[in-house]
């Protein structure tokens, strides 16, 4: 079993297109070093040097990471990662 990271439109262009991918990891930060390694650029684009990116919105089983430890978030087979981008607008 791997971890399903659902990704959203603006991101599919690293993931050929794909909605969906899996990857592996025992950490939020794990997963997403595996995932670079098979979709390059796709870390980059949700971390930086202080953490996770202040427009992007982690759910880890539908619960924000950012309440549940960061990139620091135990992950596990059969976890679900959604990739939400925060949106504003007026």
């Amino acid at each position: 079993m791997a971890i399903e990271v659902r990704i959203p439109t603006i991101l599919r262009n690293l993931t050929g297109g794909d909605k969906a991918v899996e990857g592996k990891g025992g950490t939020l930060a794990e997963l997403f070093t595996d995932l670079d390694a098979r979709h390059p650029g796709l870390r980059a684009r949700l971390v930086d040097d202080k953490g996770l990116r202040k427009f992007v919105n982690v759910y880890l089983n539908d619960e924000d990471v950012r309440f549940l430890g960061g990139l620091d978030t135990p992950v596990a087979d059969g976890d679900n990662v959604t990739i939400l981008p925060a949106v504003a607008g007026g």
